[in-house]
């Protein structure tokens, strides 16, 4: 869970240092309090894009840091370990943003910096943020494929692999296709420069690191002189007489004669002059030996340097080396073929086509008839979680549904369907609200109150699938009042006891059934303005329940209703 949370300098917020607890949590106060900038403070820890507006006027940087709780076989620890930050698994989690007045950012995950992309990767799987626009997404039919999806988990995810193996393969094979049928005038015209290439680096001969070989051979020919002059002096200064190995002979003869006289202090500079001698020796018959087999041979350094003009050509011409001249050899005799046999590739491709729309055909069905499985799956549960929500008489469902296509599709049981790298399927979710209506489109029926409630119900479903520990709703109840309003309430704090939920409300039905109440009120001290955050004992929220009841003037039959609604909601919580 999210355990504390500090802000310094954002907006109207001078500093705040607040502490959590597990359960459900609400955030009230008057309109532009500044409730809303704890969630844009959240927002930013988990990688949202901040700016220099948002740093509060006179300040030099805002400072965001929030502090993590989370077991250590949380997925975060893996997604850590993959971006290369070092953290122990089961510890405690610290992601510090700050934003400084000329707009830069920087961001810490436990000390270590990290990019903005790597904040998001880590964020994911910490906050899930819910505001009044994200109603919207459940009006967009092209959203609701990704959330079928994301309930059938991983059964989904393994089936839409193998369809999506065999589309990326199926698309790579049309574009070879295509490539081939618009092989222009322009590319028969290249074929007469592509046969001339092949005629001449084929006719060269080329051998892998036969430039470097005749490039040696060419140094020593080139120097065949000057070599065999110094070698010959190195061997006449060893094998002369008085020189190199005559002396060395003598002087180990002088040891050994001596050498009874003190054997311990002798013996050892007897063996190492023995030992030199003869390394001499050695060294003097291997100069002698290569000093004997030195070429003058000027014809072929001849041959060599026309050899090495002909590579050093081609090189020019066709790569920096001979692999890479060999590599583009390889090339064009493709390309060539590929021009001269256009018409057997493409009836090849055309073959391996007919026979992967089929692999292609299958895969799409089987993610299909999954993903109709699973809908019904979906729909019941839906159902059944806005039956907890006073909508008990509405009717969900999710559809799953294919788009004909005769010009462009692949034949599924004898139909040509549209299809995408997401299969080829269009799902959309219906609803009933009332007995004897058809279902229609969330867009075409759907109020806003009825919108907050399916959404709800949605996020109920998916935190027992996601894992994410920390669910922040921002007003989303807004449109709500009456019996749906206290639905609500009791379904975010159920929601609460698999995972932290935050709430910013303006609905005393939720605020009571909070485990946490913070009133968020905005102060002015010498023309300066100052959000504070206040835990509320008991006898604060009452107040603040009355004030949210009956507006501006609280009276004893407000703060009446207001101890009622709270001890209602604490028997409720407790008989759940």
């Amino acid at each position: 869970m999210l355990t504390e949370l500090s802000i310094r300098n954002l907006a109207v917020i001078e500093h705040v240092h607040i502490r959590f607890k597990a359960g459900f949590h609400v955030l009230t106060g008057e309109t532009g309090a500044g409730k809303s900038i704890i969630i844009d403070a959240l927002t930013l820890i988990v990688g949202g894009r901040g700016s220099s507006e948002l740093v509060r006027y006179g300040a030099d940087k805002a400072e965001i840091e929030a502090m993590f709780e989370l077991p250590a076989a949380h997925p975060v620890w893996h997604t850590l370990t993959e971006l290369g930050i070092q953290a122990d698994p089961g510890e405690h989690l610290l992601i510090r943003r700050e934003i400084t007045a000329t707009g830069k950012s920087s961001s810490r995950i436990n000390g270590q910096l990290v990019n903005l992309t790597m904040l998001r990767k880590t964020g994911e799987w910490l906050v899930n943020i819910h505001g009044q626009h994200e109603h919207q997404s459940l009006l967009n039919v092209e959203e609701h494929l990704h959330s079928l999806d994301l309930f059938g988990d991983s059964e989904i995810e393994s089936t839409k692999q193998i369809y999506q193996a065999a589309y990326d393969e199926y698309m790579k094979l049309q574009k070879d296709l295509r490539d081939l049928q618009e092989t222009s005038k322009q590319a028969l015209q290249m074929l007469d420069l592509y046969r001339f290439q092949i005629d001449e680096i084929s006719a060269a001969k080329l051998k892998l690191g036969e430039d470097e070989t005749l490039a040696e051979e060419k140094r020593k020919l080139a120097n065949a002189e000057k070599l065999y002059q110094s070698t010959s002096e190195a061997y006449d200064f060893l094998y002369a007489t008085n020189r190199g190995l005559d002396a060395a002979g003598k002087a180990v003869s002088r040891i050994q004669d001596i050498v009874q006289l003190d054997p311990a202090q002798l013996t050892p500079l007897l063996e190492q002059a023995q030992s030199a001698y003869y390394q001499l020796e050695d060294a003097a018959y291997q100069l002698r030996d290569y000093r004997d087999g030195i070429e003058f041979n000027s014809s072929r350094l001849d041959f060599i340097e026309q050899r090495l003009d002909t590579i050093t050509s081609l090189r020019r011409k066709y790569g920096e080396n001979i692999k890479e001249i060999l590599t583009y050899l390889e090339k064009i005799k493709t390309e060539v073929d590929t021009i001269e046999n256009k018409d057997e590739h493409i009836r090849k491709i055309e073959d391996k086509l007919a026979v992967l729309e089929k692999q292609l055909s299958i895969a799409a069905l089987d993610l299909s008839n999954l993903r109709k499985g699973i809908a019904q799956q979906l729909g019941v549960q839906i159902e059944h979680e806005l039956r907890d929500l006073q909508m008990e008489r509405t009717q969900f469902r999710v559809q799953v549904e294919q788009t004909l296509d005769e010009r462009n599709g692949i034949e599924v049981e004898g139909k040509k369907v549209r299809y995408s790298r997401q299969g080829i399927d269009q799902v959309e979710f219906l609803m009933a609200p009332n007995p004897g209506e058809p279902l229609r489109g969330l867009s075409k029926i759907a109020s806003g109150g009825e919108l907050s409630r399916i959404m709800l119900a949605m996020k109920t479903i998916f935190a027992r699938i996601d894992q994410i520990p920390v669910l922040v709703f921002d007003e989303v109840d807004t449109g709500v009042s009456g019996r749906a309003a206290q639905a609500i309430a009791e379904k975010m704090s159920v929601l609460s006891t698999n995972c932290q939920v935050f709430s910013i409300t303006h609905l005393p039905q939720v605020a009571s059934f909070a485990d946490v109440h913070f009133y968020i009120r905005k102060e002015v001290d010498h023309e300066r303005t100052f959000t504070r955050v206040q835990d509320m004992p008991d006898s604060g929220r009452i107040e603040e329940l009355a004030r949210m009841l009956g507006g501006v003037e609280v009276t004893e039959t407000t703060l009446h209703h207001a101890g009622e609604m709270l001890a209602m909601a604490r028997n409720k919580k407790s008989r759940v």
